[in-house]
C-alpha cells in the first residue's frame, strides 16, 4: 500500500511538473497581448504619417493659390483700382477667390472669407523689390511668438506696380508630434504647439495692362 501511494505521488508530481513546463512553453494569446501593447504607438505613427502627407498637400495648395492669383494680378485679370472694371475685386472677393483655389482640402466658411481666423492674406505694393519684407511679422521678438496680424494689409497696386502676395494658414495638428515644433508657432495664451503655420509668398511686377 505504501509503495502504491509513493508511486501515485510521484505520478502526480510528474504531471504537475509537465503542466508547468507546458504552460511555460505555451504561446497562446501572446500575439494579442503584444498587439495590445504596441497598438497605440503604432496607430499614432500611422496617423502622423497620413497627417504629414495631408499637411504637405495643403502647403502645395496654398502655394499654388498664391501663384495663380499673383499671375492674375500681374496680367490684369484681377484689378483693384477702378470699381467699374469687370476685373475689379474687393478684399473680401479676393479672399473668396483664394478660398476657391484651396477648397479641395481647406474649406473657408463665409465668415472666414470675410474675416480672417485661420487664413491671412497680406497683399501690398512697394516702390522697389528691396523694400519687400523678408521676415514673418510676430507679436514680439520671442521665437515662439504668434503672428502679428495687425501688420497685414490689403493695398495692391495697379499697372506696372511692384506687389507682394503672402498667404498664412494655421493648420491644426491632431496627431503629428513633430510638425508643431518645427514651426515654433505658439498661439496667444497657449504654451503648447497646436498649429503648423503654412506660408507662401510671391513677389512680382504687374504688366502695363490697359
Amino acid at each position: 500500500m505504501a509503495i502504491r501511494e509513493q508511486e501515485t505521488g510521484k505520478v502526480r508530481a510528474s504531471l504537475r511538473l509537465s503542466r508547468l513546463r507546458a504552460l511555460a512553453r505555451s504561446r497562446d494569446g501572446s500575439a494579442a497581448i503584444e498587439f495590445a501593447l504596441l497598438a497605440i504607438p503604432y496607430f499614432v505613427v500611422i496617423f502622423a504619417i497620413l497627417e504629414t502627407f495631408i499637411a504637405f498637400t495643403a502647403e502645395e495648395l496654398v502655394s499654388n493659390a498664391v501663384d495663380t492669383l499673383s499671375r492674375q494680378m500681374r496680367t490684369g485679370q484681377i484689378t483693384f483700382i477702378d470699381p467699374a472694371r469687370p476685373t475689379y475685386k474687393t478684399q473680401t472677393q479676393f479672399r473668396q477667390a483664394f478660398c476657391d483655389e484651396i477648397s479641395i482640402i481647406i474649406r473657408c466658411s463665409a465668415t472666414e472669407a470675410a474675416t480672417p481666423g485661420k487664413l491671412y492674406l497680406d497683399v501690398r505694393s512697394f516702390t522697389t523689390f528691396a523694400s519687400i519684407p523678408t521676415t514673418i511679422p510676430r507679436v514680439s521678438s520671442d521665437k515662439y511668438s504668434d503672428l502679428k496680424v495687425s501688420d497685414f494689409k490689403f493695398t495692391p497696386g495697379g499697372p506696372g506696380s511692384i506687389n507682394m502676395v503672402r498667404a498664412y494658414y494655421r493648420w491644426s495638428i491632431i496627431v503629428d508630434l513633430v510638425r508643431p515644433y518645427v514651426t515654433g508657432l505658439r498661439p496667444v495664451g497657449s504654451s503648447m504647439p497646436s498649429e503648423y503655420l503654412i506660408v507662401a509668398t510671391a513677389a512680382f511686377q504687374n504688366e502695363q495692362y490697359p
